[in-house]
């Protein structure tokens, strides 16, 4: 059985340790708490950019949701907000992690394409599921000594088609 709390990759493999450590444990302890400075530093701002799929396997229903960082942080807080108004049934931390999978990072050079994958849900205190079924291809580049996120095309379904 996988345990969604442990990194995947060996420490031996930095840039993969790294960037899962980044986008897995920081991403979702950010996320619960709603402090985007617990992830800013893990962003390129200079250029970045971020399309929605909306959900939706055909990339003519894609849209330019995020053409910067500050409109990324704005929505990312805004979800982060709404998320900790909820109330669930379980311990919201450990869902996102079982329900969260990244174990396909390729690295060419210093840019990674990153393959972010949550397939599961959590369970609310009113007896529902929050459905967690969506997957992200993050852009990242070694930026100033270290991993960063250039960018995504993310809410895409998953599976895919």
């Amino acid at each position: 059985m996988r345990d969604p709390y442990r990194n995947p990759f060996p420490e031996s493999d930095e840039a993969r340790h790294a960037i899962w450590d980044m986008l897995v444990t920081r991403d979702i302890d950010a996320f619960i708490a709603a402090d985007w400075g617990m992830v800013e530093g893990d962003f390129i701002a200079e250029g970045f950019l971020g399309i929605s799929g909306n959900r939706d396997p055909n990339p003519d229903k894609w849209t330019l949701a995020f053409p910067t960082l500050a409109a990324y942080r704005d929505e990312w807080l805004s979800q982060a907000r709404d998320f900790q108004a909820q109330s669930y049934g379980e311990d919201p931390r450990n869902a996102i992690f079982t329900t969260t999978r990244l174990e396909e990072i390729e690295i060419s050079g210093e840019t990674a394409l990153v393959r972010k994958k949550f397939d599961g849900g959590i369970m609310k205190r009113d007896g529902t599921l929050d459905v967690m079924k969506w997957q992200t291809l993050y852009y990242c580049r070694l930026h100033e000594g270290g991993w960063k996120i250039s960018g995504f095309t993310g809410y895409l379904p998953y599976p895919m088609g």
